[in-house]
C-alpha cells in the first residue's frame, strides 16, 4: 500500500552535515506523522526525530540541537538534516511511517569517520 525509499547516506567526517530523504509513495491520504529511526552495529533500533501531520516535531537527546526533520507534504517527502556529526551518529538510518500498520524503508547507510 504504502512504499519508502530513503536516500543521502554516505561518508563525511565529523562535524560534518548530510541530509537524508525519504520519499513516500503509494496509496497515502492526507499528511501523515513521520520519523526516523536509526540502528549501529550491536545496538538497538532507536528513535531519531518525528514530525506529526501537523509540522510539529521531537528529537532524540542525543541529536537534539544537530538534527532537524522536515516535510514537503506536496512530494510527499521527509528529510533529516545533520549538522555537527560525530562518530558516534554513524548507523543505518530508517524511514517510518504508520497508516493503520508500519511502514519501513530499506535504511540508508551513514559513516561518520573521526
Amino acid at each position: 500500500q504504502v512504499q519508502l525509499v530513503e536516500s543521502g547516506g554516505g561518508l563525511v567526517q565529523a562535524g560534518g552535515s548530510l541530509r537524508l530523504s525519504c520519499a513516500a509513495s503509494g496509496r497515502i491520504f492526507g499528511p501523515v506523522a513521520m520519523d526516523w529511526f536509526r540502528q549501529a552495529p550491536g545496538k538497538q533500533r532507536e528513535l531519531v526525530a518525528a514530525i506529526t501531520s501537523g509540522g510539529s516535531t521531537n528529537y532524540a537527546d542525543s541529536v537534539k540541537g544537530r538534527f532537524t526533520i522536515s516535510r514537503d507534504n506536496a512530494k510527499n517527502t521527509v528529510y533529516l538534516q545533520m549538522s555537527s556529526l560525530k562518530p558516534e551518529d554513524t548507523a543505518v538510518y530508517y524511514c517510518h511511517t504508520i497508516q493503520r500498520i508500519n511502514y519501513w524503508g530499506q535504511g540508508t547507510q551513514v559513516t561518520v569517520s573521526s
